[in-house]
């Protein structure tokens, strides 16, 4: 949207490294003076808007139309402004926020239409809803105070920055009274963000706070944002929204949210972009994956994830994709078929095609790429559709309801398979594997499950000497309900909470170095309290392909490993195309005391600690893996061999 004037770009790439980082490093930006009027439009964007509205162009005609039909777009619109503004969960209860949220609606729209149509009417309606609240708002109260100062304070400010950079009239005491406003009540409420709630959140607020800095021309307040977006922890930053393969962090819990924590996000880079400050370019692109990756599912297409996708939603679009179409392609010349055709699904009701639409023209890139890629590494991890290996002929088959633990024990001292048919196992306790067992499962569709009323790990060792056993082709759930909630934080607050119960992955255990060869193949494991697995004194230990993630919720006041993945006092160990994610109080990878040890081609992200620990390790090595977004870590991005 921005053809008409040079563009000063900070393109940002999170890449593939076995460096420890967690953060982008700092950016180095020049001390530009920001751009007025640059929010979500700069003027050029205004005055582009303005004309094709006035000739009467499509898409913008019907755009605008739709905009003047909303009821809050109407003169005969009131402000209705709270002191105390209250909205609970889902706006239960609600005092006054939906009073705020149409105001801000309303201000927004007026300031649109006084700049296209240069009534006066509609600018003093703007100034009239600005001055309601000003001298009113003292405070926002409950749950979902943070939330709501995201959702409407980009929309006030928006308006705002119209108003103060035309002649509409607002006087300079009442720009004060709307500036001491926004630095008293909104942004004291924001300035920390709010990333252990769903990412939306987060979004929103940054939009906000982007917005805020704009106005205030506060370099400080503007730059607060942008590193948050780049590196904000939990669930704040765009690597932690959304992954390597476009999955978002609220995808397994419904389209809508997904979509409205896209959208904000959106909202965030065109703001910055606006400023010059590049950050839909940051993670190579990542924000184009997530769009492509939600839009391609909702288009009724099959995605890869990590967990359950969620239906809730699938197929009713937002309007959040011209933005995002429109930049990707036309800024840089990559091409998005799905949120191409997901505009296209938008069109006939969107607004946002009145702001943030340039319509088609020549790419200002050097040469059109291809559609954003999504990260190869680890793209096998986890349990798949199937078995990925066939049995032995003699294999023992357990069905659910049946023993597990008497098929192990039926093999003990001559070895053999053991297949786990598809369905739920309850583990009345945990599994006590014996030496040369390979435990199979038929992939993501054979799931173990600890007794919600046990505690500890779902499988250990049988004797300090286990030798030459494979685990391969099944799910290990750590969660106390078999099946996970829907919202991904529900769930991760009630395991990080003190005294959840103590629930584990693999533990196998001995004094010395007495195990050897222990193979871990096409395994998940995920919602345990402690680690997903942890294995001590062990030679020839082989990760390959497995899913170990939001695992060790419950960090103790111990100083053994937690994480993931944990390896101590081990020797000759492989650990390769895994994922090893999200762990909400350990690492990705913790390794201790450990000779000759291999991290290759692994996806190791959003751990609370570091993405790879390490302790007093000999001989280690890493290739070629994907470490971003991890919060422990502190050293500069870097390259691989």
């Amino acid at each position: 949207m921005h053809v008409a004037r040079s563009s000063f770009a900070f393109l940002v790439f999170l890449g593939i490294s076995s460096a420890a980082y967690g953060a982008e490093p700092p950016l180095t930006r020049p001390a530009l003076p920001f751009v007025h009027t640059g929010m979500i439009q700069s003027r050029s964007d205004l005055e582009f808007m303005r004309q094709k509205v006035l000739a009467g162009e499509q898409p913008w005609k019907d755009a605008w139309e739709r905009l003047c039909r909303m009821p809050y777009s109407s003169l005969d619109f009131h402000p209705r402004p709270f002191a105390h503004v209250i909205r609970g969960p889902y706006g239960r209860p609600s005092i006054g926020s939906n009073e705020l949220m149409a105001g801000a609606s309303a201000a927004y729209s007026h300031a649109l239409q006084w700049y296209v149509t240069g009534d006066k009417g509609h600018a003093a309606k703007a100034i009239e809803i600005l001055n309601a609240w000003s001298p009113i708002l003292v405070d926002f109260a409950q749950n979902d105070a943070k939330l709501l100062a995201g959702w409407t304070g980009h929309q006030f400010l928006n308006a705002a920055e119209i108003l103060r950079y035309s002649d509409s009239g607002w006087e300079q005491k009442d720009i004060e009274q709307f500036r001491k406003m926004i630095l008293d009540v909104y942004y004291p409420l924001i300035k920390d963000f709010f990333p252990e709630a769903n990412g939306n959140w987060d979004a929103a607020i940054m939009d906000t706070m982007l917005c805020i800095g704009v106005f205030c021309d506060d370099r400080t307040i503007f730059d607060r944002a942008v590193d948050h977006y780049l590196g904000g922890k939990v669930n704040g930053g765009i690597t932690h929204y959304v992954h390597p393969s476009g999955q978002c962090q609220e995808s397994t819990r419904d389209q809508d949210h997904t979509q409205l924590g896209l959208g904000e996000l959106a909202q965030a880079c065109q703001i910055a972009w606006t400023q010059r400050v590049d950050l839909f370019g940051a993670a190579n692109n990542r924000l184009a994956v997530g769009f492509e990756y939600t839009a391609k599912y909702m288009l009724g297409e099959n995605v890869p994830c990590e967990g359950m996708i969620s239906t809730v939603g699938r197929g009713q679009f937002r309007d959040i994709y011209q933005v995002v179409y429109d930049h990707y392609r036309f800024e840089k010349g990559i091409e998005m078929p799905y949120a191409e055709r997901a505009a296209r699904q938008t069109l006939p009701t969107s607004i946002s095609v009145l702001t943030m639409y340039r319509g088609p023209r020549t790419s200002t890139a050097a040469a059109k790429a291809g559609p954003p890629k999504p990260s190869l590494i680890a793209a096998r991890a986890g349990a798949m559709d199937e078995a990925s290996a066939k049995p032995s002929f003699d294999a023992i088959v357990v069905a659910p309801g049946q023993s597990i633990q008497a098929a192990l024990d039926a093999r003990k001292g001559t070895g053999g398979w053991i297949v786990v048919g598809a369905g739920l196992h309850k583990l009345p306790a945990a599994l006590r594997l014996p030496s040369r067992v390979t435990l199979a499962g038929q992939g993501e569709s054979t799931v173990l499950w600890l007794d919600s009323n046990d505690s500890g790990p779902a499988i250990v060792n049988a004797g300090p000497d286990l030798h030459d056993v494979i685990l391969r082709d099944l799910v290990i759930e750590g969660a106390t309900a078999s099946q996970p909630h829907s919202d991904p934080n529900a769930d991760r607050r009630a395991r990080a909470k003190a005294g959840a119960r103590s629930r584990g992955g693999i533990f196998l255990d001995a004094a010395t170095p007495t195990m050897r060869n222990i193979r871990i193949e096409h395994v998940a494991i995920r919602h345990c309290t402690l680690s997903g697995v942890a294995i001590k004194g062990a030679t020839g230990v082989s990760v390959a392909d497995c899913s170990f993630t939001d695992n060790a919720a419950t960090r103790g006041r111990g100083s053994e490993s937690f994480g993931n993945l944990c390896i101590t006092r081990g020797g000759k160990c492989q650990v390769t195309g895994s994922r090893l994610d999200d762990s909400l109080a350990g690492a990705g990878v913790d390794l201790s005391d450990c000779d000759d040890v291999t991290v290759d081609s692994n996806e190791i992200a959003r751990n609370v600690l570091e993405g790879i620990r390490t302790s007093n390790c000999r001989a280690l090595r890493t290739y070629g893996n994907l470490l971003e977004g991890n919060d422990g870590q502190t050293l500069p991005a870097g390259n691989s061999p």
